[in-house]
This record gives structure tokens, C-alpha cells and sequence, in this order.
């Protein structure tokens, strides 16, 4: 098996797909691949220390990529692909853990974020309080200024540039989500199936349509929606988990996760009742009326 050279921190890759404020019966759905070296430490979905905070963690360097609150708060990120890396940045992944542990609103605390965006590697950072329906995009990496901006209701999809970025994974990845949200646009979502559905796609991008950060062979590897384990210098990477996050009107949250433990798939599944999210409910804030016609 061929080695691949690995060069930079802006390698990694992950992709996310979700609907907000668009569906009768979801005011919140999400699917989300992990990309990541099989040997880098990792805790699956579980309760941390204060029982308040759910999703994996980066036991490197401590932080997570996805994770939500008993309060309604979710934060999740990915990595901005860059042709070089700052050598002494901070955690990204601090971020996530940093929106969730503050009282701040999403707006309030990504204004927090642009005073020290320079002290990051690129992301992509997602912060969203399902209680006041608020959420916000902020990302370190667009041309000119750091951006942040409230996110409209509907789909979106998020890989390795800015929101919603047509590269050809992330519009297959976000078509395949829309059929199946318009198939059930009135029923109870299978979150499992379509998560294996939708997720575990490898194919691969037009070789004309990469985007040309970094070598031809390198990008073409990772084009697909779901990265088949390969061989670097710096040892095997690929997709390591698949997570599916959805939240009812009622304030259910789901929290599915399938992961690479051991070079072995399992899975997992967290179910809870956030905290106040049924009173949101005396003005059908996340009724049929959102639905986007």
C-alpha cells in the first residue's frame, strides 16, 4: 500500500449536513463525519465529568468537535482547508467546549471568538441555542475579514471551506439530504438509516473539480463523503465516526454515534429532555409554518 506524505495540520477533513428551522417535526437535524488518524486518542459520545456536556472528546488536546447541553446548547466544528498551519495554535475544539460551558448567546460569544481568531488554525464553527432559535456561523479563514453570520433556515452543508462551499461532495451530500427530507417532510425521520444511507458514500469528486490546495493525490483521496482508511507518514486515516444528532419539538434530543474503536465499528446512542424546550412550544415556534414551501 502506497504511503501518502503528510505535511499539515489543514489537512484534516470532516463534513457535516443539517437542516434548521425547516421541518414540521425537526427544528433541528444533524449528520456529521469525523475524519481523523485511527491512532489519535479518543473518547466516544458520553456524559462528561459534570453530567451537563454530551458528545465525543479529542483526548490530545481535549476539546470535541460536536457535542450539546441538557440546555439546548449545540456547537459543532470542522477544519478549513489551507495550503500552511500555525505551529504553536491554539485547540479548536476548546471552542465547541468553550460555547457550551458559557452562559454567552451564540451572537454574544462569536463576537468573543473574532478578538482571538488569529490564534487559530482555520475552522469552521457552528453555535446554536435551541431555546432562543438562534444560530451563528463564524469561520476564521474567508477572504478579507473573519466572518460571522446568523444561520437561515433550511439546509446546509459544511466541509472544509466556508458554509455551503459547492464542492462536489458537499452538493451530493446536501441533494441526498434534501430527497430524503422532502420523503419524510411530514413523517418521523429514520435518523439511523438515512445516517447510514447518506454517510457512508465513498465516491469520488471529478478529478477536474478539486479545488487545488494541496497535491492532486492528497485531495483526490479525500473526496468522497465517507474517506476509506489509507496510509500516511504519520500512520492510517479516514473516516473514524458517523454521528446523527436530532431534536423534537417536545425537546428530545438523539444523539446517535457509530465509531472505529480498535479498527472496530460500534455504535451508541444517547436519548434526553432539554431542560425548558417544551415551553417554546405555546407559539408553534417549530411548527409546519417554517416548513419552506
Amino acid at each position: 500500500m502506497d504511503v501518502i506524505p503528510w505535511k499539515e495540520e489543514g489537512y484534516r477533513m470532516c463534513i457535516t449536513v443539517f437542516i434548521w428551522q425547516a421541518h414540521p417535526l425537526y427544528p433541528f437535524l444533524l449528520l456529521f463525519n469525523r475524519d481523523e488518524f485511527h491512532n489519535r486518542p479518543t473518547k466516544p459520545v458520553s456524559w462528561w465529568e459534570d453530567n451537563e456536556i454530551l458528545g465525543g472528546r479529542d483526548e490530545v488536546a481535549g476539546g470535541t468537535w460536536l457535542a450539546c447541553t441538557r440546555q439546548g446548547r449545540i456547537a459543532f466544528l470542522t477544519n478549513v482547508r489551507e495550503v500552511s498551519s500555525l505551529p504553536e495554535a491554539k485547540s479548536r475544539g476548546e471552542l465547541v467546549l468553550g460555547f457550551l460551558q458559557s452562559k454567552k448567546r451564540p451572537m454574544e460569544f462569536a463576537n468573543e471568538v473574532l478578538k482571538e481568531v488569529d490564534q487559530y488554525n482555520g475552522f469552521n464553527l457552528v453555535l446554536c441555542d435551541l431555546c432562543s432559535k438562534t444560530m451563528v456561523y463564524v469561520c476564521n479563514r474567508p477572504k478579507g475579514e473573519p466572518l460571522v453570520q446568523v444561520v437561515s433556515p433550511g439546509i446546509h452543508v459544511l466541509s472544509n471551506a466556508r458554509l455551503d462551499t459547492p464542492w462536489q461532495k458537499s452538493q451530493r451530500l446536501g441533494q441526498n439530504f434534501k430527497e430524503l427530507m422532502d420523503k419524510h417532510s411530514k413523517d418521523e425521520i429514520p435518523v439511523k438509516l438515512i445516517a447510514e444511507e447518506l454517510m457512508t458514500d465513498t465516491t469520488k469528486a471529478d478529478k477536474n473539480s478539486l479545488p487545488g490546495i494541496h497535491s492532486f493525490e492528497w485531495e483526490y483521496i479525500t473526496s468522497s463523503i465517507f474517506i476509506d482508511q489509507f496510509v500516511t507518514s504519520m500512520g492510517s486515516y479516514g473516516t473514524v465516526s458517523t454521528s446523527a444528532l436530532s431534536v423534537k419539538p417536545s425537546g428530545e434530543l438523539s444523539f446517535y454515534e457509530k465509531y472505529l474503536s480498535k479498527e472496530e465499528w460500534k455504535e451508541y446512542i444517547v436519548n434526553f429532555l432539554i431542560d425548558k424546550m417544551e415551553v417554546e412550544r405555546e407559539d408553534d415556534s417549530f411548527g409546519v409554518s417554517h416548513f419552506p414551501s
